[in-house]
């Protein structure tokens, strides 16, 4: 029989719409205003902290409309921004420097609503505010860091080839290596070698008389260098925002030197700018057991030698030869030793673990330091605006015999707390940075900007809605009621997807895709009903024989072009970031759900209420 679908494909779209519906509900519930209040350098929140926030907060008449510990945060939610912000500047002088708190708008779901995994849609940084970061990278210390490395790889090169050398240094306040030979034929040797093995710009000093020449990067691995700082500190630094936990960044390169860093809805900017600004970093180097500790103190050393300051506040006298680098660092989970004190576990590259492997070969019984190094932000900037060079903060956080040969794994102690011991394990897991990066600029969004977006947004998707509603319901009569109904199921269905979605985000773009998606869901039925009209005009059809082949031959026409839009959509996410991504995204979810609601959806309403009678005529 001509239009009567089976009962499971009816049951098929109410279960569609109805799972589309409750999943798209918790967006009808707003999002309150709310202060979070959590602890510095990994420190929890507690019931004392909450019980004095609660305090503060009564004794000055803010009201309050709930307040709860979760997760070592405190969660405070306001009726108003008025007292939101009011509440923000009473915390921020009363709370001690130990405790932070950031303004944010939370979902205000009930909570049988979010047990079922219904949570609103994420909205991006232009909706629902945030914060913007623009991150400079120290150039010069990717480059000192290479040339150090090239040192240590010169001297080790020239030890095996057997090519005697008397010393190999940097040249002060220049980008090049003086290699200095025992004499003319080692040197004659080592230009080959070296210029060989590396790419090289080697030259020869002839107004000197020593067997020296010198070796300066070429022009192209310099580029490569920089080029290399920049994407390495753009994967590590999407690698610590997953690590913070933050949905849809954005994170882009911004000419030679600078990385753009944008954090829609996040609920602790302070703590997003610790984790983001901070370069740390580990080195591993040999105890000088001969070193007299007061002498260095007072500025005595060993030739080769440096002294750093233990975390406990004694001097430790270090040979100044890394052994390894923090750059080898795989992988770094936090955790407890044998005795309850807290470690962190460390898991190198296969290079790092030959080089660990060899030195402690040939030093068991030696002791070893573990360094760590922090870059911290100046916050200066020279007469032209740009960033001053960070500050480098070293401190010996361990000293360890050595009691057998170490490989890939191994683990650190000496760490004060299991807070300290997560935020150092969370660093050095997100990846050491090749350079120092500081945050430069700072901008901030606040929620009411975002909620004027969304109303202006919602506006114009509204906008769109009634008057494709008055236009179908005008020239298709009976069959555009069908069609807006249809409209509408795609609009909540577009919004309960998008809200099922852990990574997707609603931007103001994203809201454009979803008005373009409107006018798309309606163009599948206007083909569609065009296609009846001529069964019925042209082919003399009866009504029934008519929508049947009319949604029969205007598939495969509906199909090509949604198919040639999502490939579209799908590329643009791809290769775009940002607004660009949010875009593609709505986009690409407007289109299934349109095929879904315009064919399936539109053809059951019809089916259900004409399909097998007979009918003289048809309401289009």
């Amino acid at each position: 029989m001509l239009n009567k679908f089976p009962l499971w494909k009816y049951l098929l779209v109410l279960v569609v719409l109805v799972v589309g519906i409750l999943y798209a509900s918790p967006n009808l519930y707003g999002r309150d205003p709310v202060i979070q209040v959590s602890g510095t350098k990994g420190t929890d929140a507690d019931l004392t902290v909450l019980d004095k926030v609660n305090a503060t907060l009564k004794e000055h008449n803010v009201t309050v409309k709930s307040s709860k510990l979760e997760d070592g945060q405190i969660l405070v939610r306001f009726k108003n921004v008025e007292d939101q912000l009011k509440a923000q500047d009473l915390l921020r002088d009363s709370l001690s420097e130990d405790y932070i708190s950031a303004i944010n708008m939370a979902p205000a779901q009930p909570e049988w609503l979010k047990s079922l995994g219904g949570n609103p849609m994420k909205l991006g940084l232009d909706l629902s505010g945030g914060v913007h970061f623009t991150m400079e990278i120290d150039m010069a210390t990717a480059v000192d860091t290479q040339l150090e490395q090239m040192e240590q790889d010169f001297k080790s090169d020239l030890r095996e080839e057997k090519l005697r050398y008397r010393t190999i240094r940097r040249v002060a306040n220049s980008e090049r290596l003086r290699v200095e030979m025992r004499n003319e034929e080692d040197k004659d040797a080592a230009e080959r070698f070296l210029s060989t093995r590396y790419p090289l710009n080697v030259y020869v000093d002839d107004s000197s008389s020593d067997n020296a020449f010198y070796a300066s990067m070429s022009e192209q691995k310099l580029k490569e260098i920089r080029d290399y700082a920049i994407k390495q500190n753009e994967t590590i630094i999407r690698n610590r925002i997953n690590q913070i936990g933050v949905a849809e960044p954005n994170v882009q390169r911004q000419g030679a030197e600078r990385i753009i860093v944008q954090l829609p809805g996040v609920q602790d900017t302070a703590r997003a700018k610790e984790i983001l600004g901070a370069t740390a970093t580990l080195e591993f180097r040999e105890v000088d057991e001969n070193a007299d500790a007061s002498a260095a103190l007072q500025g005595r050393l060993p030739p080769g030698t440096e002294m750093i300051m233990a975390r406990e506040g004694y001097p430790v006298v270090l040979k100044q030869r890394i052994i390894l680098e923090g750059s080898h660092i795989t992988g770094a989970q936090s955790g407890m030793d044998e005795y309850q004190r807290p470690q962190v576990s460390i898991t190198l590259d296969s290079k790092g673990g030959a080089k660990m492997n060899a030195f402690t070969k040939r030093a068991i019984g030696k002791r070893m330091a573990t360094v760590f190094i922090e870059y911290k932000p100046s916050g200066k900037t020279d007469e032209n605006g740009k960033a001053l060079p960070p500050i480098k903060v070293e401190e010996v956080i361990n000293v360890a015999t050595i009691q057998a040969r170490l490989d890939r794994s191994f683990r650190i102690t000496g760490i004060d707390n299991p807070a300290e011991a997560h935020n150092l394990s969370l660093l050095l897991r997100a990846g050491a940075l090749v350079a120092p990066i500081q945050i430069v600029e700072e901008r901030t969004v606040g929620p009411s900007l975002g909620q004027e977006n969304i109303e202006a947004g919602m506006t114009a998707v509204v906008l769109g809605f009634v008057f494709v509603l008055v236009f179908m319901l005008i020239y298709y009569k009976g069959f555009g009621m069908v069609a807006n109904i249809a409209l509408g199921a795609n609009l909540v269905l577009i919004v309960g997807v998008m809200s099922l979605i852990p990574g997707a985000a609603l931007t103001l773009p994203g809201i454009a895709g979803i008005v373009l998606t409107v006018g798309m869901a309606v163009d599948a039925n206007v083909l569609i009903f065009e296609r009846i009209r001529e069964e019925l005009a042209d082919n003399c059809r009866s009504p029934q024989q008519a929508v049947h082949f009319g949604y029969d031959s205007a598939f495969s026409t509906i199909l090509d072009a949604n198919i040639t839009t999502l490939i579209a959509a799908v590329i643009l996410f791809a290769v775009g970031t940002g607004p660009i991504a949010g875009f593609a995204v709505t986009l690409a979810i407007g289109i299934i759900t349109s095929m879904f609601t315009a064919i399936v959806g539109t053809r059951a309403v019809i089916n259900l209420f004409i399909g097998g009678k007979r009918i003289d005529k048809l309401s289009i």
